[in-house]
């Protein structure tokens, strides 16, 4: 996602979200499967799994859905959408993620963000359909993984084990891109004094820092995948890539913002790339699975948690 993220971060968004929910949508029951599978593995997959909304009532065969749901990338492109809401059980509260098909789902034009303006991340909305029980899990099935041992290791896994690096990878791709839009501008660039930009020490640093910056953050989301490709145990790993995911997006923002900043007039042109994947490159920064602080919290209590030895 990575390499099409340095041309179109949007379109690399979409392909790694809907890679994602075609993982998502293989933990419903065999039967919801092959109703979404029957006629071609190449199915679109939209989803709004975070956080739950709308009402979920239980009803003779299945459940009865209505709501609204936000910034779900992709819809308009997808056959089926998952769906999370909160059924109200005697036990309490308990989460499910239910597969409607699209022809249930009002996809409404409510995207105008700053970035990643071409994801289509639209509001849904869901009146009253009839969803079977086979056609639901629950967030527990994600969180866990598959417990069949002869199942492929992507989906036993657990889901946060790599979900951040799905939102993180166009970002790598965006900052990539910008880095090239920066030198191609600064290559035409002259000092106040008549000599090429990259000749002077201001410049030349910025190159140097930014570069150097992408590069480490490429390296960590390449260890990210490597753990969840080949850990022996995927679970104990991943407060590990939500640490690594996050310090990388920070590491992404820094680089792309202090390219921005130093482009220029030329690098604020609303047609230009670098200012297309400056803010695209924010855009991902703002998502909740991104974050340091909870991905710090949840690494410090897994070190804590280890004797010293």
């Amino acid at each position: 996602m990575a390499v099409v993220g340095e041309e179109c971060p949007s379109a690399a968004w979409c392909a790694a979200l809907l890679a994602a929910h075609g993982r998502l949508a293989a933990h419903l029951p065999q039967e919801a499967q092959e109703e979404l599978w029957q006629e071609s593995p190449d199915v679109s997959i939209a989803a709004a799994v975070v956080p739950p909304s709308g009402d979920l009532a239980k009803v003779p065969g299945g459940w009865r859905l209505s709501g609204r749901w936000t910034m779900a990338s992709a819809a308009r492109h997808a056959q089926w959408v998952l769906l999370a809401s909160v059924e109200n059980t005697p036990e309490g509260p308990r989460q499910r993620i239910l597969a409607v098909p699209r022809a249930d789902v009002r996809v409404h034009d409510t995207w105008r963000n700053a970035g990643l303006r071409g994801t289509g991340s639209h509001t849904l909305s869901v009146d009253g359909a009839f969803v079977p029980a086979h056609r639901a899990m629950t967030r527990e099935d994600l969180l866990t993984g598959s417990a069949d041992t002869e199942a492929a290791r992507c989906h036993r896994v657990p889901f946060p084990l790599v979900a951040s690096l799905l939102f993180v990878a166009p970002a790598l791709g965006a900052a990539r891109g910008a880095l090239r839009a920066w030198t191609a501008i600064t290559r035409e660039r002259r000092t106040p004094d008549g000599l090429p930009a990259l000749e002077d020490g201001t410049y030349q640093q910025v190159l140097a820092r930014s570069s150097a910056e992408i590069d480490a953050a490429g390296l960590l989301l390449e260890g990210a995948a490597g753990r969840a490709d080949r850990a022996a145990d995927p679970a104990a790993q991943v407060p590990l890539n939500l640490r690594d995911c996050a310090v990388a997006i920070d590491l992404l923002v820094t680089a792309v913002e202090r390219l921005y900043r130093s482009g220029g007039a030329r690098g604020q042109d609303e047609d230009g790339d670098l200012q297309r994947f400056w803010r695209d490159v924010h855009a991902v920064a703002g998502h909740g699975s991104v974050q340091l602080a909870p991905a710090a919290a949840a690494y410090a209590r897994q070190v804590m948690a280890v004797p010293a030895g």
